[in-house]
Parts: structure tokens; sequence; C-alpha cells
């Protein structure tokens, strides 16, 4: 299966490169971002939307629930053999949702997948060992966190401020606001996961390779 593309709430002001073997879902209110997208799902309670789309890929839940309308769509992914996941409009806004849609990129990093959220301005993704490569010509912030436990052997090259097989804590914020330098760039960690935020788009990277 190839990339799971979901659209959230908020505009994001980024057409996903869909191809074929893609699915796309629409989550509740992210029915209004498609942009002429056509989706093959569209899951939620519909309470953000106020109605309920017609046609056969409608999944409708019920409004006292466990999960996020987010997390359902991630779910319907995963049930059709998706590994690699955008969340577009998963930045910004509400505070909670936010932290609700990086704990899904937990969810999916827990299952041997793997996901990004898309902003207006940000992607953030979770790396869950292993590495990730951005492009040469780069500029802007980016910023590594370590989420839920210590982060080991994590090194970072072609940015403004390297790191070399380092420990990042997860209460203590040493890795934000590095830079890009313009050369490619690559981020590893050997145990444990990272919160990667930047000032870009996924196609900056290697994450859909």
């Amino acid at each position: 299966m190839g990339v799971c593309y979901i659209f959230a709430s908020l505009a994001c002001g980024w057409t996903p490169p869909v191809g074929p073997g893609d699915l796309v879902v629409a989550a509740d209110a992210g029915y209004l971002r498609l942009n002429g997208v056509k989706p093959d799902l569209v899951v939620g309670d519909f309470d953000s939307l106020g109605f309920v789309p017609e046609g056969e890929g409608v999944v409708r839940h019920p409004a006292r629930k466990d999960d996020t309308d987010t997390l359902l769509a991630v779910r319907l992914g995963l049930a059709r053999g998706c590994r690699t996941f955008a969340i577009l409009g998963g930045l910004g806004g509400r505070l909670d949702h936010t932290l609700a849609n990086i704990q899904t990129l937990a969810y999916l990093s827990a299952r041997g997948a793997r996901g990004c959220l898309v902003g207006a301005e940000e992607t953030a993704l979770m790396l869950d060992g292993g590495s990730i490569r951005f492009a040469a010509g780069l500029s802007g912030a980016i910023s590594v966190f370590a989420y839920g436990a210590p982060a080991r052997g994590v090194t970072e090259e072609g940015l403004e401020y390297p790191l070399d097989r380092a420990t990042l804590s997860p209460d203590y914020p040493l890795g934000v606001s590095n830079a890009f330098s313009g050369s490619p760039a690559r981020i590893s960690v050997e145990e444990g996961r990272l919160l990667i935020v930047w000032n870009g788009r996924p196609e900056d990277t290697d994450f859909f390779l």
C-alpha cells in the first residue's frame, strides 16, 4: 500500500503528491480542505463539519467516543495496509489537538508505521530509530526533541549545530532552534524516539522514499 494522506480540519496550503496506490481520507471538517483532491474515505462524527457527506466511502461514528477523528482516520489507513502517513492540517490551532496529533504519531510508531504532521508553515515527524535526510538548499529553523523517554545516539549532520551520538532527554530541550546551513542534512537516532519539527514540507526529506 502507498501513502495515507489524511486531511484534518486546518488549512495547511500543501497539495499532497497523491499517486496510484495511495489512500486519501478526510477526517470530519477535513472534508472542506480537500481542494479538489478526491477522498477514498470520509470519517468522523461530523460535529465539526455540520453535515454528513453522501457516498459509499463515508464512515460515521458517534460523537461520544474515545478516538479523535484523526485517529479514526489513522486506524482506517492501518487496516488497509498503509505504513506511511501524512496528516495535513495537523499542526496549529488548538494546542490540545496538536498534542493529540503528536501522540497519534507515537501511536503509528508503536505499530511499525511512520507519520508526519503538515501545518501552514511547519512540518513535524517522529523518528523511531534510523535516520531522516534533508535536501540541500534549505533554510530556517529545525528542532529535535526526545519523545517519551531518552533518545540515545542522536547525530545531527549538516546543520548549524551538529551533534555526535548525543543523548537527548524528554525533560531538557537541548535540541530546540537549530538551523539549516544550506548543506544536505541528516538526523539519526540509535535508540528511542525523536520528534523533529522544521520550517518546511515533507518533500524536503526522504520521508516518502
